[in-house]
């Protein structure tokens, strides 16, 4: 399975009313509960004269703490979190275009996205100069406290 494939099972997952699933396909195997147990994520060990290099297993939490992927970053590299719960948005409107994309270089009190709570919408400014690395969030996709959103690299 590839990153993708695990993110996207790990969503339909969360808005489930599934308490625990398991997948295994060939050596990676992927096992999610939800109600305060914890996610596990293994990949079984290849012989070493396989050709295919050994799936890596992607750090995953239960569905009340952040998502976090395991990803070649820079040192320096850091995440920008979710300050509250709510649902993220890249643009102030479906017309519109994103705030930000990856590549991006932003400012301090640039606005990087929207988080809509109890119908308020509560736009997210950078704290500091840096660039956008990735957006580790869908559009529209719920967030929790401290999930991390971005990854950047501070300027």
């Amino acid at each position: 399975m590839n990153l993708k494939e695990i993110k996207d099972l790990i969503k339909v997952f969360n808005n489930s009313q599934l308490s625990k699933l398991k997948v295994e396909d060939g050596d990676f195997g992927l096992t999610l509960e939800k109600g305060g147990e914890t996610v596990v994520v293994q990949a079984a060990p290849q012989p070493a004269a396989s050709a295919q290099p050994a799936p890596q297993a992607a750090p995953v939490a239960t569905q009340s703490a952040p998502v976090q992927e395991e990803k070649q970053a820079p040192e320096d590299a850091e995440y920008i979190t979710s300050p509250m719960v709510g649902t993220f948005y890249r643009s102030p409107s479906p017309d519109s275009p994103p705030f930000i994309n990856p590549g991006d270089t932003v400012k301090k009190g640039q606005t990087l996205c929207i988080l809509e709570a109890m119908k308020i919408m509560n736009e997210l400014e950078a704290e500091f100069d840096c660039k956008i690395l990735d957006i580790l969030v869908e559009d529209g996709q719920p967030v929790e406290y401290d999930m991390p959103l971005f990854l950047v690299e501070k300027l």
